[in-house]
């Protein structure tokens, strides 16, 4: 069955009706929140898309897997580490990550950085 999640809350603190936040604390992240937008509970089979907010001094993990990523900016600044190169990152700029690139999202400024990031079902 299709779904919508309406978002609830401003432009500055996303939120989506029936979107739990996940406060991440896994080895490796600092100061990053993730809502899983479209997932299994709304019988997605092909895609799972999750929304990121990095914290400022916050990062995500710096890591490589099997999966892709697509990644959309929708708010704040940040940067994006690709192998050993570091990219600046602000709305509406996309990024594509290949399989077993090395990663890593960071926001080294001073507010809140929020994207969306889709990856494959059978990935974590």
């Amino acid at each position: 069955m299709s779904i919508i999640h309406k978002q609830i809350d401003s432009e500055t603190d996303f939120a989506w009706e029936d979107v739990a936040e996940e406060h991440l604390s896994e080895e490796g992240l600092r100061s990053i929140k993730k809502h899983v937008l479209i997932g299994s509970r709304e019988g997605a089979q092909n895609y799972i898309m999750r929304y990121f907010r990095v914290e400022p001094d916050g990062h995500s993990r710096l890591e490589h897997h099997p999966q892709e990523h697509e990644v959309l900016i929708l708010h704040g600044k940040g940067q994006v580490q690709i192998a050993d190169n570091i990219y600046p990152l602000s709305p509406f700029d996309v990024v594509f990550i290949e399989s077993n690139e090395l990663h890593q999202f960071s926001n080294p400024g001073q507010e809140a950085f929020g994207f969306i990031c889709v990856i494959p079902k059978n990935a974590k």
